[in-house]
């Protein structure tokens, strides 16, 4: 064990500037300050290279390539010095969160000047930095590899639901609207005094719960111990549906997202979001209805109900009165039992992200500390 050396960042990191994005297309990824822009038949930098956000909000961004990209002048790159690790350094500038060391308030900026100047505490020993490097990239191999598992049950599900459902469907099938075969809820105005910390209310899905485009988003989660009646809560598996946005760009308005089971059966959702469920004698699932909303026919007729100046709003009449072919329920039927699978094996994946993300940040200062050492 080699132990830990002062230096300057610009000591064991060379930095170079990038230059404006080419105007060329084809594979090599394009970088600015908030990752791939785009794709080039140019390069600017090869081998091992360290990219960082120069300027902005993405101010100290960092990534990390192996590869031809690149790097536009909106971001640095950054190549190890001597026998330094790259990837070792790339965690070590990771964990440093480079955007605190910004210059500029309004408009933050990190320069080269800067970056050489700051002084820092490495692991000194190539050999215990690449150990070190082995560690973290195995954690973040293992959280890509779930989030591409995920991203491949996402389109199954959406495949099977497109071919089966709009390709395949029947003239013969009977023209109905969602109004009969759902019933729409409001959500919960609530209190900013009632908001909490987590484990001190319950879980309450909002506007933020929803990505743009579809899909739960799980930072958006916030925790609520106000009073709330019976018809604001909100379980695992149901479908909730933004119905507020800013401007008219219709990314947000109208798309759903099914409440996951990793934050209990019960919880709460805001008066911006509506929650949707099925009738009592409807066989329409929560999958069904999921992709059945995403449908551009559908989409259509819903963005159509809004209205608003400068924020756009869904009225909950205008959720239920879209059209579209019922299909048989055993078509329903079977397309939910095997996107339900899909489903519950993407929960897992990505409790499984969760456990492994705590653990990578966890390790990750303790490693570039030298709290913790791993065996060489």
């Amino acid at each position: 064990m080699s132990g830990i050396r002062d230096c300057k960042l610009g000591d064991v990191i060379k930095f170079g500037n990038g230059k404006a994005r080419p105007s060329s297309a084809g594979e090599i990824p394009i970088y600015g300050g908030n990752g791939v822009l785009g794709y080039s038949a140019d390069a600017n930098y090869d081998g091992e290279t360290i990219v960082i956000g120069r300027v902005g909000a993405y101010c100290g961004s960092t990534y990390y390539e192996n590869r031809p990209i690149w790097v536009s002048d909106n971001a640095l790159a950054a190549k190890s010095k001597d026998k330094n690790n790259a990837k070792y350094l790339y965690f070590f500038l990771k964990n440093m969160d480079l955007n605190q060391h910004a210059q500029g308030s309004s408009h933050p900026l990190v320069t080269q000047t800067l970056l050489n100047s700051i002084d820092v505490e490495i692991v000194n020993d190539p050999i215990e930095q690449k150990a070190i490097a082995a560690v973290l990239s195995s954690l973040d191999d293992k959280i890509d590899l779930l989030h591409r598992q995920n991203k491949t049950l996402k389109a199954m599900a959406e495949t099977l639901f497109r071919q089966w459902f709009i390709e395949e469907a029947q003239e013969n099938w009977q023209d109905t609207t969602l109004e009969k075969h759902t019933d729409a809820y409001r959500g919960l105005s609530y209190k900013g005094s009632g908001l909490s910390d987590v484990g001190l209310g319950l879980p309450m899905h909002n506007l933020n719960s929803v990505y743009e485009g579809g899909g739960y988003k799980e930072e958006g989660i916030k925790y609520y111990s106000g009073e709330v009646k019976e018809r604001h809560f909100v379980k695992a598996g149901d479908i909730i549906i933004a119905n507020t946005e800013q401007g008219h760009d219709f990314k947000l308005i109208g798309f759903p997202a099914i409440v996951p089971a990793y934050f209990g059966d019960r919880g709460l959702f805001s008066q911006h979001i509506y929650r949707l469920v099925s009738k009592p004698d409807s066989y329409l699932t929560s999958e069904y209805l999921y992709y059945l909303l995403m449908t551009p026919l559908v989409r259509e007729q819903i963005t159509s109900a809004t209205n608003g100046s400068t924020v756009n709003m869904l009225a909950i009449d205008g959720l239920q009165r879209p059209e579209f072919k019922l299909p048989p329920k055993e078509k329903v039927v079977e397309f939910s039992a095997m996107s339900k699978a899909w489903w519950k094996k993407k929960e897992v994946n990505y409790s499984q992200i969760r456990t492994l993300e705590k653990l990578r940040d966890t390790l990750l200062p303790k490693l570039m500390s030298g709290e913790v050492w791993v065996a060489v």
